[in-house]
């Protein structure tokens, strides 16, 4: 309580930061299990449970003909990744603890290590588990050959932004209407198993189809994605600029909102329900 403060440099509170965040990360990865290695497992048998369901979909309705030529279970893990990698960010970010919550009292954390441990969890736990995916497939299958790996991986970076950004502003939100907010999350998440084009090829929508995909961001970062992956695709119709600009909007939009409420909120809002 009762301590000399003294002036430190911004070096000296950046590795702080650091230091901070990083424990809040460990702290947020092993909330999901008591046992890291389980909280990773599930992740990947749901991550492979996603990728085995809409194969067998595909290839039960004989739609396996509208995929990129290629390795289909890549196409398939193209799109399961980059899906997972946007929506768990979202809710991981949307979830984290507010300006009320009792971790706040602990100094030096606050808001900022708590979205901000939120996201890099779930980016940390959605990047291994598609390592080690693409690992076991490489080794026990067939081998991949992915034509341009480090523009593809942006594009999973791209999806985690858009949907940390997203996820930031509902978490800005969400003290203000909790309900609606709960239920406006859920029902993006839900709409994202349908238009988010993990299924469909992009360029083979027809043109009454398109308006109905092409407001998802993380359509464009999955299609994108894809003609980095196969050397035969070339998307036409989504552009990664669109999620960029979203992003950062979305972002700056959070920001302003995280720094009007964390100055308004209160612990008793949550008493009177």
């Amino acid at each position: 309580m009762f301590q000399y403060r003294t002036d430190r440099s911004a070096f000296s509170r950046a590795i702080t930061l650091g230091e901070v965040v990083f424990h809040s990360v460990v702290r947020s990865v092993r909330s999901k299990h008591n046992n890291a290695f389980m909280a990773l497992g599930m992740n990947i048998v749901q991550a492979v449970m996603f990728v085995m369901f809409f194969y067998f979909m595909f290839s039960v309705l004989g739609m396996r003909g509208g995929a990129v030529r290629g390795d289909f279970l890549l196409y398939m893990m193209s799109g399961v990744f980059l899906f997972m990698t946007h929506t768990k960010t979202l809710g991981a970010v949307v979830g984290a603890e507010g300006a009320s919550s009792p971790m706040m009292q602990h100094a030096p954390m606050n808001t900022t290590i708590a979205i901000l441990s939120a996201a890099i969890g779930a980016l940390y736990v959605q990047i291994l588990s598609m390592l080690i995916i693409l690992f076991a497939y490489h080794v026990a299958f067939t081998p991949i050959y992915i034509e341009e790996p480090f523009p593809a991986f942006g594009m999973i970076l791209l999806s985690w932004a858009s949907g940390a950004a997203i996820g930031l502003v509902l978490y800005v939100l969400k003290p203000w209407m909790p309900g609606a907010i709960g239920i406006i999350s859920t029902i993006y998440q839900r709409s994202n198993m349908l238009f988010s084009g993990k299924m469909v090829l992009a360029n083979s929508l027809p043109g009454y189809m398109l308006p109905m995909f092409i407001w998802n961001p993380l359509f464009h970062t999955i299609d994108q994605a894809r003609g980095h992956i196969f050397i035969n695709y070339n998307p036409r119709v989504t552009w990664w600029e669109y999620t960029a600009w979203l992003a950062l909007i979305f972002l700056v939009l959070g920001l302003m909102g995280e720094f009007y409420t964390r100055r308004a909120v209160s612990l008793s809002w949550s008493a009177r329900r």
